[in-house]
């Protein structure tokens, strides 16, 4: 019997949303302040997925001014395929509200964005058998719509709110068979989330709850996977059902601290007298019948390519002349725009942490710049492993707390700089151990070991996780590689 691990999409990935086109299924994350916007996934089994690209990454598609504030911009995607286009709706919460953008491929290009007229967040798309499209938004409520034009045609109109706990959100209509079944995220998407299904004869309701309501939570349990909710339905190419939804992993002592963000998971789905019934979401899990592993992205990034891979990422954007990857053949060269990654405006290069203990390393050559790696949460909330002036600096920002932590000299010349977590041995402590080292000619030095929940959702707040990459804030300096290695 073939099982799975979860989450099948590790790291930084929350509030996804799947569709199915023949045999192959493809997935949408929330990227918040981060450029481009939108990852998109594809798979052919629901278990295995490899990055297609991004949705939003032009500038002109995805508007994150510097004022965007961290956990702000682009909030709970919705993919789907409808007359031979795929449509991927969402909000941009700090630009405009909701947009739908469209592509008859996934690998886009997607389209300029049409605005929705319709208020709230974590917009949903439906067709109903007269080819008329319903948007539904948190709070609950639907509105009938032209998607060439984002105008209302009916509407919005109230629809059911759950079962009476806080934020109802997160809805997505679907028609099977003879019933319109509207799913809805409540309890807030922290530990008290959770998932509750209604049904109705038309999206116009009148709804009627499910008698076993929550679809599923983990509020009030030991499990390992905690804050289940925001999820998707979809049925595989066998006829079996299946969930995305998010999670986290949380780890250290009480109240336990999670510092991955928001991931997806993967659950099975039954249907018991008309209703979707679920089990809790298990970290090892049995497996769709179908199995097609996909190749995994590189574990060292050479930066030989064209253009950068998508699962690179940038606070708020990436503007034209702050990178490069011709200035340099082989190298990415980033300058500085911005002299502090306490505020918004600097040059960052960063990756998703998806693994609880992983080893983060990159080539650096620093010239005369001020430059490094760091682990960021957000403005307020990162450690950096920084070279400058002959020196690298061990430093850590915590809330309105930035202090060097230790120092040390370094020749002249290319050195590797490491990140690396690990979650054994911190006994009555945090998450995790973060370590800062850098390799030289002249040997390894260790340069600190910091508390890892400082850099966690329960101290930062917000909606991401732990992102690890390079930066320059100073000048012009030089990367020949980077890698992420999962040690656990």
């Amino acid at each position: 019997m073939r099982t799975y691990d979860n989450p099948v999409i590790p790291g930084f990935h929350p509030d996804p949303s799947v569709c199915r086109v023949g045999e192959d299924y493809y997935l949408v994350c929330s990227s918040f302040e981060y450029f481009p916007g939108v990852p998109l996934f594809h798979s052919r089994d629901l278990v295995h997925w490899r990055q297609l690209g991004n949705v939003l990454d032009r500038p002109g598609q995805l508007a994150l001014p510097d004022g965007t504030p961290a956990s702000g911009g682009v909030y709970a995607p919705t993919i789907r395929h409808h007359d031979g286009l795929f449509h991927v709706v969402t909000t941009n919460v700090s630009a405009g509200g909701n947009l739908l953008v469209t592509a008859e491929r996934p690998e886009g290009p997607w389209s300029d964005p049409v605005w929705i007229d319709v208020p709230g967040i974590d917009p949903d798309l439906v067709w109903d058998e007269n080819g008329d499209c319903w948007c539904a938004v948190a709070g609950v409520a639907v509105a009938r719509i032209d998607t060439r034009t984002g105008k209302v045609l009916e509407g919005p109109l109230p629809m059911w709110s759950g079962t009476g706990l806080r934020d109802p959100e997160a809805p997505h209509l679907y028609r099977i068979g003879e019933w319109w079944y509207l799913l809805v995220a409540e309890g807030g998407t922290a530990l008290g989330h959770g998932v509750s299904v209604a049904r109705a004869r038309s999206p116009r309701g009148p709804w009627e709850p499910a008698p076993g309501n929550p679809l599923i939570s983990h509020r009030g349990t030991w499990e390992p996977v905690q804050c289940t909710g925001h999820a998707d339905l979809v049925q595989a190419t066998d006829g079996s059902w299946w969930a995305v939804l998010l999670g986290t992993r949380p780890r250290g002592w009480f109240p336990e601290f999670h510092v991955l963000g928001r991931e997806t998971f993967l659950a099975p789905v039954e249907w018991v007298d008309g209703w979707p019934r679920m089990g809790r979401v298990r970290e090892r899990e049995q497996a769709p019948a179908v199995w097609h592993p996909v190749e995994q992205p590189p574990v060292r990034d050479d930066f030989t390519a064209a253009a950068l891979a998508p699962h690179w990422i940038s606070p708020r954007g990436r503007p034209a002349g702050s990178w490069s990857l011709s200035e340099r053949p082989g190298w990415l060269t980033l300058t500085a725009t911005g002299d502090s990654l306490d505020r918004a405006g600097h040059t960052f290069v960063g990756r998703r942490q998806q693994h609880p203990d992983c080893r983060a390393a990159a080539l650096l050559d620093p010239g005369s710049a001020r430059a490094g790696l760091s682990v960021r949460i957000d403005e307020a909330h990162h450690y950096d492993l920084e070279v400058g002036g002959g020196t690298v600096r061990a430093i850590a920002r915590i809330g309105p707390l930035r202090q060097t932590v230790s120092e040390h000299p370094v020749p002249p010349g290319l050195l590797t700089l490491v990140v690396a977590t690990g979650t054994t041995g911190v006994g009555r402590a945090g998450p995790d151990t973060v370590t800062l080292s850098v390799e030289t000619s002249d040997g390894v030095v260790r340069l600190a070991e910091l508390d890892g929940r400082y850099l966690s959702t329960q101290v930062a707040g917000g909606f991401t996780g732990r992102v690890i990459g390079m930066y320059v804030t100073e000048g012009r300096a030089a990367y020949d590689w980077f890698e992420y290695v999962p040690m656990s």
